[in-house]
């Protein structure tokens, strides 16, 4: 507060200025200060110049250093970079009042006009430590004394908004609220400049007000005309966000915040949520800030289920309008998510107001999310020029799980200032619209961890932020048609481009497919290929054609005793197991040539796949096993870990005579003719049931409807549509390695609803991910000395079926018998022998956590922990006397992380040193974030994929259709449709790989998620005293031990896989330049 002892009224003005947390209150203690000191509002940074000198008291000068500090930077040129420029900035947003105060520190005259009259928005945004350190140097704890000063990083929009409007007035920023603009008013004539539509009618100095550049801030909804948005779908998302009123008691400031969880690696949570409530959520997040800030990603069933949606429409605007949701239905919906999150301790939840007064919780649709093509244009008539600019959400609408809003949306401030400050200089339109375009290219790849480490360096120029910038990325000819001249005509775009590519340049592809066939089958006794048709219908091309590519498998010899149904199912399995080439069709249809379009499509993929694959005839391993890039690796791991989960399910139901099968029968089975994943008794063995069962396979094996050719999904030996494929329970889609069968209903579940035997309820709710035994990358080949066995699972509780399967053929090729028969049951001496149970407990823990990163040592799952910690934080003063202290407390090398990692796991030094300790929990929450935001992105990018292969099957259908009913089309048409089918089936195959990637990605986070908690709760039992543990306490203590061992073998099974990948292309990389 201001000094007891002084009379001047500016200061009381100042310090009413600077704590008000009302906008009419900053406004009007603005209004008082600068009339006290004889100022007008709005005058540009000679206003700020004069405020600090006739303000210069105590409480002022170290915001005023501050300022300084920033105004200071040479690229502002002691703010006249832009003196003569005229800026408009269209919404009071937190982005847009960033490029306001970046447009009055370069001296440029800015007007902003805002349609709302308050800040009402209590949402919270993540922030990146850039954004931290940029808001500091503006004077953000001067402005609120709270900034950031928790485990998390946040602030809510409410006080981000006024902290900036704060600063934008005391740099000299003019302020219309209440305007909306509605549009451009171009020059009437020469020498008159650009104006803006404005209602309702403006004052005259505002409605005369001339302008060249242009700043629209004002959201998604509103892009000024000649910008094209381009729109991003994924699956259906809803969002729900609830704000509770924060009573700033201890027990609330004792409750942790949780900076992310999300379904893909965190299932227990999310099942315990379902079975204690009802609610299925994705994702959930919560914030302390003014509010209590809970934000989750709910789905469609579950809220119809629990009465929040009245009906079910396909129309998503109709879904989520206000007449189709029960208010009460929400609010219990939020209050009992929130309440299960926080395990009842933020007392009784009391929702806090929206700008109506009414509760402020909402449902809110982010299905698909915009984003401008361009990031800039130009304008001339008259030979006025006007510079147009997006930023904030009209310019790129936020994901919010990942937390990039508001610092993207501040990176894009700072870049439209850059532009502004290029233009002031002189430089040409297209030279300025080339290099912006080129940072747009950036910002939606830019990370904390990609973007310069030192964020005290940032500022204007984007070589500060930007490492390895080129703004020469996107020529001046690439934007001429971002430069719209009156009276010019205007440039064409070349939109159409790559369907003519289409059309032209790929005519000779079903040619080119042939002659491929013709080389890769070249030199088999009795295979000669003519066509795409007739010359598979034996079986020999497609088994010469796998042999090629993975040699080993199958001596041609031996094809003369199969029959030609028998070679082509064998041909599909080993295609689908050892090259990752899902069937499209069933052995039937190839062998009868029922399926022309469908044999092409698949022989296709095996020409995308493998045709830039350098082929070794003498190699005897083949291509793939190398793991040269010619397939999708992690199509392959994920097959193969999906058959290694059916195995173990087999056993655990009983199959194979009490779960004593050897290992090595079991892969003995894998190059023959397969059975079925989860077998039946009366299914017969030869030919392979799975291609049987498959010779339909123009209908979806669950909805009976017909099956085009890029719909075919193929899983566990029959044909679906993609959307059939889900969950039973959940409707989740399934993917291979996270699914299963009931042998009892037939039904698909996801691992986390899958019924476990012996129990019909609840069953499968505490089985999830750390069930799943990850395949090394050779586990599918026949090996020279039996493998590890893996640790038994706990929670698994096998059932002998009351019946046992009958005995089977196995049909082993030459090169299988050889192995059989040389192979050495000895363990070899330098082979390292399978773990064994410890003699004691915290011998092996203390082994396997040596090391361990995890959460920096902290119990972060310890709610008593977790407590302390942050009641210590609450608890701590916010002066701005200890800004500074702040600024340091969390910038630490990497000699002083391993002693800090030392004290923390000696928890009792911990307490005597509570800034390392403040500074190890915050560093904890920032990696769960990171792992928060990456399950996110994948997420996402999941849903987007599922989208593109919706719109490409139906695409597709049309085309096949067209195909299919034009028998008496002319041969050129035929052929460009059947390009057009091809280019489709290579687009999927594309989509398909980059999913399994992503899926791989998953599993990793799911194992890193179960250590983190196996690895805490360990951690609690061997903090204990050994004399006071029980029996129990033992016996538990070494389950999860062996869950931790077991995580670790998985975790490690991933590591090799992806080594082994790196370095497989690595060699292909090395081999294509030699």
């Amino acid at each position: 507060m201001a000094s007891p002892t002084s009379t001047n009224p500016a200061h009381a003005h100042f310090e009413s200025f600077l704590q008000a947390q009302l906008c009419q209150n900053v406004l009007s203690s603005f209004q008082g200060l600068c009339q006290a000191l004889g100022l007008e509002p709005g005058g540009g940074l000679p206003q700020y110049h004069k405020i600090k000198a006739q303000l210069n008291y105590w409480s002022a000068k170290s915001l005023w250093a501050k300022l300084d500090k920033r105004a200071g930077q040479p690229v502002y040129q002691q703010g006249q970079a832009c003196a003569s420029t005229q800026c408009l900035v269209v919404g009071a947003g937190p982005c847009g009042l960033r490029a306001a105060v970046e447009l009055a520190l370069l001296g440029a005259r800015v007007v902003l006009v805002e349609k709302r009259t308050k800040f009402s928005r209590h949402n919270v945004l993540h922030l990146w430590p850039f954004t931290i350190h940029d808001l500091r140097g503006l004077g953000a704890k001067k402005f609120y004394g709270r900034f950031c000063t928790g485990t998390l990083d946040h602030i809510s929009i409410r006080q981000l908004q006024l902290l900036l409007l704060k600063v934008a007035l005391l740099l000299g920023v003019e302020i219309h609220w209440g305007v909306t603009f509605t549009g451009l008013q171009p020059p009437t004539k020469k020498g008159s400049g650009w104006r803006a539509q404005l209602q309702p009618k403006p004052p005259a100095q505002l409605a005369n007000y001339e302008f060249d550049v242009l700043i629209s801030a004002a959201g998604g909804k509103f892009v000024p005309e000649g910008f094209t948005v381009r729109e991003m779908r994924g699956k259906l998302a809803i969002g729900i966000t609830a704000n509770f009123v924060n009573g700033r008691t201890v027990e609330e400031a004792q409750v942790p915040e949780i900076s992310g969880v999300a379904r893909i690696y965190n299932q227990s949570f999310f099942q315990s949520l379902l079975k204690a409530t009802g609610i299925d959520l994705e994702n959930i997040v919560y914030y302390k800030d003014d509010t209590h800030y809970f934000v989750m990603t709910a789905k469609k069933q579950c809220l119809l289920r629990l009465g929040v949606l009245r009906q079910d429409w396909p129309e998503t605007d109709r879904l989520l309008g206000s007449a189709n949701v029960v208010p009460e239905a929400l609010h219990r919906f939020a209050r009992a998510a929130a309440d299960f999150a926080t395990h009842g301790k933020l007392g009784k939840l009391e929702f806090a107001q929206d700008a109506h007064g009414r509760p402020d919780v909402s449902a809110f649709d982010f299905t698909s999310m915009m984003r401008a093509e361009s990031a800039a244009r130009v304008q001339e008539k008259h030979g006025a020029c006007l510079l147009l600019e997006l930023v904030g959400d009209c310019l790129v609408e936020p994901f919010w799980p990942l937390g990039t809003g508001v610092a993207r949306g501040f990176l894009a401030a700072f870049d439209a200032a850059w532009m502004v400050k290029r233009w002031a200089e002189g430089a040409g339109p297209l030279e300025v619209l080339a290099e912006r375009e080129s940072l747009y290219q950036l910002l939606s790849q830019t990370t904390p961890e990609n973007m310069h480490r030192n964020v005290a360096q940032y500022g204007l120029d984007p070589a500060t932020r930007y490492p390895n910038l080129n703004l020469r990325s996107v020529s001046p000819n690439q934007v001429r048609d971002l430069y719209d001249v009156v009276a010019k005509e205007p440039v064409q775009r070349s939109d159409q481009r790559d369907s003519g590519q289409l059309a032209t340049g790929s005519v000779g592809a079903q040619e080119d497919l042939l002659h491929w066939c013709q080389e890769q089958t070249a030199g088999y006794p009795g295979v000669h290929v003519t066509n795409l048709l007739s010359s598979w219908a034996d079986g020999l091309a497609l088994c010469a054609l796998v042999n090629r590519l993975r040699p080993g498998l199958l001596e041609p010899a031996e094809l003369q005793g199969m029959g030609a149904l028998e070679a082509t199912a064998w041909a599909l399995k080993m295609a689908e197991h050892e090259l990752g080439i899902t069937p499209v069709l069933s052995a039937q249809a190839v062998v009868a040539g029922s399926d022309p379009l469908g044999l092409i499509a698949y022989l296709s993929h095996f020409h995308s796949a493998f045709k830039n694959t350098p082929q070794n005839p003498g190699d005897r391993e083949g291509p793939v096993s190398q793991g040269l890039p010619g397939t999708s690796s992690a199509v392959l791991f994920l097959g193969k870990l999906q058959r290694t989960l059916q195995r173990t399910r087999a056993k655990e139901n009983g199959e194979d005579a009490g779960g004593k099968k050897p290992r090595l029968e079991v892969e003995a089975e894998t190059p023959s003719t397969e059975e079925p994943p989860v077998p039946e008794p009366a299914v017969p063995l030869t030919p392979p049931s799975h291609h049987q069962e498959a010779s339909a396979e123009d209908l979806c094996a669950l909805c009976g409807e017909h099956l085009y050719i890029l719909e075919r999904f193929f899983a566990d030996g029959r044909f679906y549509h993609r959307s059939c494929f889900c969950c039973h329970i959940c409707e989740a889609t399934l993917w291979p390695g996270s699914y299963g069968q009931h042998p009892g209903d037939g039904h698909f579940y996801c691992l986390q609803h899958l019924p476990q035997p012996g129990h019909k309820e609840d069953a499968g709710s505490d089985r999830g991910p750390e069930s799943q035994d990850l395949p090394t990358p050779g586990e599918d080949d026949m090996t020279s000395s039996p493998p590890t066995p893996m640790v038994p699972q706990e929670g698994a509780s096998p059932v002998p079926s009351p019946s046992q399967p009958a005995r089977r053929l196995i049909r082993l090729s030459s090169p299988e018998r050889r192995r059989l028969a040389s192979l050495n049951l000895t363990p070899d001496p330098d082979m390292e022998p399978p773990p064994k149970p410890p003699r004691s407990c915290s011998a092996l823990a203390h082994q396997a956590l040596e090391g361990s990163f995890v959460g920096w040592g902290l119990q972060i799952h310890n709610p008593q922990v977790l407590m302390a910690m942050e009641k210590g934080e609450e608890g701590r003063p916010s002066s701005s006397e200890e800004e500074e202290e702040e600024e340091e407390d969390v910038a630490l090398d990497s000699n002083m992380e391993q002693t800090l990692l030392a004290f923390a796991k000696n928890s009792g030094t911990m307490d005597k040193y509570p800034t390392w300790k403040r500074t190890l929990l915050r560093r904890a929450k920032e990696e769960e974030m990171k792992r928060f935001c990456k399950a996110q992105a994948i997420q996402r990018r999941l849903n987007e994929i599922e989208a593109a292969l919706r719109e490409l099957e139906a695409e597709g259908m049309k085309v096949e259709l067209a195909l299919r009913n034009q028998s008496s089309s002319p041969e050129q048409q035929k052929a460009l449709r059947l390009e057009q089918l091809l280019h489709l089936v290579q687009k999927k195959n594309s989509l398909v790989s980059e999913e399994a990637e992503l899926m791989i990605m998953v599993q990793e986070l799911n194992l890193e998620d179960k250590q983190l908690q196996l690895d805490q709760e360990l951690r609690s039992y061997l903090n204990r005293e050994e004399s006071l543990k029980t029996a129990a306490d033992r016996q538990t203590e070494d389950q999860i031990l062996r869950k931790l061992v077991d995580v670790v073998n998985q975790r490690d099974a991933l590591i090799r896989f992806q080594e082994a990948r790196r370095l497989s292309e690595l060699a292909s990389g090395t081999g294509t330049q030699g």
